[in-house]
């Protein structure tokens, strides 16, 4: 039996909670939400809440990558970050809250990083604002050049590539340009920059077990910041060999992922992915830099080398090439705040023996120390919020206090269901460590406590239709991630029509190797029963059938959306998709005890 990992954390559930307050403890020019557990946001101090005079910029992301995002929060970078659990994208209500927190009559910019969670809970939490009159931009960062192009409908994954994006994007805000302008300079800088990372050994996440994946001699090239697997497993080399195989992997003719051609200027970014020695990075740093001049006849225009964007304890690097202009040296030499943000010189002109560039250290601004007597505001700050569950419980239980049998049998229904996913929290945990992240079940598990909680507080079991908008609200609060927002969309209307929302939203269909494989059979059959007149319990349980075989088949389907499309199918075979097996247990666990309570109605 593997070991659990050793880390220096109190609890696994408040690592993210607990770095926010150290991170603002020790920067006062940063300050968080007070909102915890479910809202984890960090902003500049210095912005009062609606008055903001420039356009605010916002990113965010599942935590694990620390320093991003929030270490980069400051004057000339981001306003605000949003942060999820562990590898876990951040729910709508936290994203609408930093956008709330920031946002004045300029508006703002969301930067995200092109994984499906983010996608939808960002683009969703835009729409919302939107809605309420502010007005949003979105840039999206894929800057990947590992997977093939053709690589399923996910597109390629936003990497260290996005600290250099937020930068460009926070100097051009800060230098008063209009929303507008300010999206365009983002998605600019997006088109310019490609990154590939190496791994040495596969990260821990908090609480769960060492993975053996990787042995004592093997590395993993093209690897995800997620713990996922990378494209190709091969034997540790020297470092001077890995970084060549790296940059001709950004540089291919082939997938033409960025245009740097011979003779340009570029950015380079070694990134260290949480565990990897500077004097490892500086080695890489070396190498990439004399590679490119000799190689590929590219000159570095600026090189910055340390810990960016990690992965919890991973040992690795990656390296991110970003074509060079005027206006991208402008907006990343510009000043700023941003405490991680590598503390620069003014003098451009270094010279070593291949190159002139500016040499950047570790992005740990040792220069900035402060003491408890400079902090002029408080470390935490209270924004407008909607109403949460707690305030309308109240008004909810007094409505009916006294539940009917038909609200006693929707409340047992919802209890399976939820307990049905915290049975099988582990199987899911162990499914998703082999063809995604490992925290699928973490999360469906945060939702079913929820669930359980919220049911006894606030939900009118009497009302069917307002108990599903209340589990959609719950789900929304907690959950995060991909499956936290298509739960949303799913709770929020009937079966069919949310089948249809999700697909519209994810891209995903039948055969994509996602929950909807598990989902759409389900509603195929149930519809297809009702219409021949079958027992409307009789048509359920038969439908929840059609969903565990719709999922168990996801075992053998290679995956276009989604993280598990980055992997190879071989290693997808060993599991069914996770996701799919979670949406099939607690349909199928729903239908059962619906169909039970029935029988012991009866007479």
């Amino acid at each position: 039996m593997a070991a659990r990992g050793k880390k220096l954390i109190n609890d696994p559930y408040d690592v993210v909670t607990q770095f926010i307050e150290g991170l603002a403890e020790t920067y006062p020019g940063l300050q968080y939400l007070d909102g915890f557990p479910e809202v984890k946001v960090v902003l500049r101090s210095d912005v009062a809440v609606g008055a903001y005079d420039k356009v605010a910029v916002i990113c965010g992301g599942g935590s694990g990558h620390e320093p991003a995002h929030g270490g980069f929060v400051g004057q000339g970078m981001l306003t605000a970050a949003v942060s999820g659990d562990v590898f876990t994208s951040p729910p709508v209500n936290s994203i609408l809250a930093a956008i709330r927190a920031v946002t004045g009559p300029k508006g703002c910019l969301l930067v995200v990083t092109n994984y499906t969670g983010d996608r939808l809970n960002f683009g969703l939490a835009a729409e919302e604002a939107k809605s309420e009159g502010y007005k949003v931009e979105m840039v999206i960062v894929g800057d990947d050049c590992a997977l093939p192009p053709t690589q399923g409908i996910a597109g390629r994954r936003g990497l260290a590539g996005t600290i250099l994006v937020n930068k460009v994007a926070g100097a051009a805000a800060d230098a008063c340009l209009p929303l507008e302008e300010v999206a365009e300079q983002a998605r600019h800088a997006a088109k310019l920059v490609g990154t590939v990372g190496v791994a040495l050994s596969v990260c821990t996440l908090p609480g769960q077990e060492i993975s053996e994946r990787l042995g004592p001699e093997q590395i993993e090239l093209g690897l995800g910041i997620h713990g996922e697997p990378g494209i190709a497993v091969t034997e540790h080399q020297r470092v001077d060999v890995v970084v060549t195989h790296v940059l001709k992997q950004i540089l291919s003719l082939e997938t033409r992922y960025v245009p740097i051609t011979r003779g340009d200027r570029v950015i380079l970014l070694t990134n260290g992915l949480g565990a990897t020695p500077i004097m490892e990075l500086m080695i890489a740093t070396r190498k990439a830099v004399r590679e490119l001049q000799l190689e590929y006849g590219i000159t570095t225009d600026r090189v910055y080398t340390g810990s960016f964007m990690t992965s919890l304890d991973m040992q690795g690097f990656s390296i991110s090439i970003m074509k060079s202009d005027t206006t991208i040296l402008q907006w990343l030499d510009a000043s700023t705040k941003a405490p991680c943000w590598p503390a620069g010189t003014d003098d451009h002109s270094h010279v070593t023996l291949i190159k002139q560039a500016s040499f950047q250290a570790s992005p740990l601004r040792i220069d900035v120390a402060y003491s408890a007597g400079d902090r002029q505001k408080p470390a935490k700050v209270a924004v407008p919020a909607p109403p949460s569950c707690a305030i309308k419980s109240d008004k909810m239980l007094q409505q009916s206090r006294e539940l009917t049998k038909e609200g006693c049998i929707l409340e047992a229904s919802i209890e399976a269901g939820a307990k049905e996913i915290i049975r099988i929290k582990d199987s899911l945990n162990e499914w998703d460590s082999k063809v995604g992240d490992g925290d699928c079940g973490t999360t469906m598990h945060r939702g079913a406590i929820a669930i359980l909680d919220d049911m006894k507080k606030c939900y009118p079991m009497n009302d069917a239709a307002e108990t599903v908008n209340e589990i959609g609200a719950t789900v929304r609060r907690v959950m995060g991630g991909t499956t936290g927002i298509l739960y949303d969309i799913l709770w929020a209307n009937a079966l069919q029509a949310s089948i249809c929302a999700i697909s519209k939203y994810g891209g995903a269909r039948v055969g994509y190797r996602t929950m909807l494989d598990a989902l759409i059979p389900a509603s195929e059959i149930l519809i297809e029963r009702l219409e021949a007149g079958d027992d409307p319990l009789d048509a359920f349980v038969v439908s929840s059938e059609a969903a565990m075989t719709g999922a168990e088949s996801t075992r053998h389907m290679q995956a276009q959306a989604g993280r598990s499309s980055y992997i190879a199918a071989d290693k997808l075979a060993s599991a069914p998709d996770p996701g799919a097996m979670a949406a099939a247990a607690w349909y199928r666990a729903v239908a059962l005890s619906l169909k039970s309570a029935s029988c012991h109605s009866k007479p």
